[in-house]
Parts: structure tokens; C-alpha cells; sequence
């Protein structure tokens, strides 16, 4: 099965300047533009489930084959 990411850079609504990276996998049905299509929808459903964090920006892309440890 291929994956494709999509990832946002979360803020804390109470400190701005406090960001991190979250990492939504998803089939990849057919390319990246597609993701770029689906994305919003997945964004506001992730949004509404974390009210304390502000999505600042987010990317789709394919995932890298390393291992983290």
C-alpha cells in the first residue's frame, strides 16, 4: 500500500511560539495534488478535535524510507 503524509506545524493558542510537527498518514489513492485536494477537510476534523492548538501551516508529501529510533 502507498502512503502519503500529510503534515501540519501546530501551535499552542495560548503560546504562538510554541510549534511542533503532527503527521496525518493517509492511502494514496492516486498522487500528492490529490492530497492537496482532501487535505482541508482532514485539517478541520484534526482542528476540532485539538482546540488548544492552531494549525500555522501543513504540506502533503511521501514518506521518507528511515527509520527513526
Amino acid at each position: 500500500m502507498n502512503v502519503v503524509e500529510l503534515i501540519l506545524t501546530v501551535c499552542l493558542i495560548s503560546n504562538p511560539s510554541s510549534c511542533r510537527e503532527e503527521r496525518l498518514r493517509f492511502e494514496n489513492r492516486s498522487n500528492l495534488l490529490n492530497c492537496m485536494f482532501l487535505a482541508p477537510a482532514e485539517i478541520a476534523k484534526w482542528a476540532d478535535q485539538h482546540p488548544k492548538l492552531r494549525v500555522a501551516r501543513w504540506k502533503c508529501k511521501f514518506p521518507s524510507n528511515e527509520i527513526t529510533l
